[in-house]
């Protein structure tokens, strides 16, 4: 059994082996990976050492400490917090030896090929075709809302291979190499000015069979793993105390003492508790991973981080008066990462609106709260066992 005493000498002799101020970047996260310190919860040979999940902070801290570089995880986050867990789950050995090590490293960065105009709530009822084809797939449609999608190699991608069956049932899942023919990438200017969201049109996309993760028609139950690990992935993150957005507020807060209002203040003093529980229940969350996948208890988590980010962004604007109304720069650009808190309280503010909409929408996390943690009784639906192109569109 793997523990804190064994990892601590792991991660030295690595240091030992690669001093990170004599090694190459790359080459240092390809050594880390190898010995099993990428994430040493998963089994050996893929990254990890089938520790527990919480020893993980025992490898960053000595890590940190000797001043290593990591995988700049907020580059590729949908393919550390979404692609990888799924891979594992439901890959072959031969697709989780090709893909999640130049996946921890950065090599390779990931997208998510899942939501289209017509299916973004009910995702169920996606329209993007593959058609089976000698030993492979020709995949045709439309995706949309796709975050990296400008810097993606790789994307997880959900088709519909059997429009016979209700629309739950004839849904698979691909592995779609970004980089091939037909996959045409456009941008999705935001409100913010820039476009970190594009539009993904598939026209003739051949995708081998080898790259179909889990079985066909098992599309939905494996999006599963991936929608669960989503919400835990944005709703979860690991954050010191103030950390996120109620870090800027309260900074401004205490540097400007002449913006202060009563009424300020006891709105700050609410949202300053409620991030400070949303942070502690987190925690509580990846406590609860340790022993197994994420459950619906991620959308809980989705929905507070969507509201307080909302909420707080707001508070800011308003506590700054006229200064809250500028914005730094309305260059149309596609960045590679979100940074919510290295920017102005306009952005912040702009860019919080997405929140609500982006890894389900509130209102989908709400019923799947109510249904799947309370318990409630699902509302009456007519569409469960329909063929999907028998139903209305």
């Amino acid at each position: 059994m793997t523990d804190a005493v064994e990892l601590k000498r792991r991660t030295g002799q690595l240091l030992a082996a690669h001093p990170p101020a004599a090694t190459d970047r790359l080459d240092f996260l390809r050594a880390r990976f190898d010995a099993g310190l990428a994430w040493v919860h998963y089994p050996e040979g893929l990254g990890g050492l089938g520790a527990a999940r919480s020893l993980q902070a025992v490898v960053d801290a000595e890590l940190e400490a000797a001043g290593a570089p990591d995988n700049d995880p907020r580059r590729n986050g949908i393919g550390l917090g979404m692609a990888a867990p799924t891979i594992l789950k439901y890959g072959t050995d031969e697709q989780k030896q090709r893909f999640l090590r130049p996946l921890w490293t950065g090599e390779e960065v990931w997208c998510q090929l899942f939501s289209e105009p017509g299916a973004g709530s009910d995702l169920a009822g996606l329209g993007t075709r593959a058609v089976h084809e000698g030993d492979g797939w020709v995949v045709n449609g439309q995706k949309v809302w796709t975050s990296s999608a400008h810097n993606a190699r790789w994307a997880i991608l959900i088709a519909r291979t059997d429009p016979d069956v209700p629309k739950h049932a004839g849904i698979t899942y691909f592995l779609c190499d970004m980089t091939d023919p037909g996959v045409d990438v456009r941008p999705l200017r935001q409100i913010t000015g820039e476009a970190e969201f594009n539009e993904v049109f598939l026209t003739d996309v051949r995708i081998p069979d080898s790259r179909r993760l889990g079985e066909i028609g098992d599309g939905w139950r494996v999006a599963q793993t991936t929608l669960n690990n989503e919400r835990v992935a944005i709703g979860g993150m690991r954050l010191p105390r103030e950390g996120g957005m109620i870090g800027p507020v309260s900074k401004t807060w205490r540097e400007r003492p002449e913006l202060r209002t009563h009424d300020l203040h006891q709105r700050l003093l609410k949202l300053w508790v409620e991030a400070e529980v949303a942070r502690l229940t987190g925690e509580r969350l990846r406590q609860q991973l340790a022993l197994g996948q994420p459950g619906p208890e991620g959308a809980g988590m989705k929905l507070a981080f969507a509201r307080l980010n909302q909420e707080i962004s707001g508070l800011e604007v308003e506590l700054r008066g006229e200064e809250g109304l500028l914005y730094d720069d309305w260059t149309m650009r596609r960045p590679e990462l979100v940074d919510f808190t290295g920017r102005d309280a306009g952005y912040r503010y702009l860019r919080s609106k997405g929140n609500s909409i982006e890894g389900g929408t509130s209102e989908v996390l709400l019923n799947i709260v109510a249904e799947r943690v309370l318990g409630l009784p699902s509302e009456p639906r007519t569409d469960k066992d329909v063929a999907w192109k028998d139903l209305a569109r």
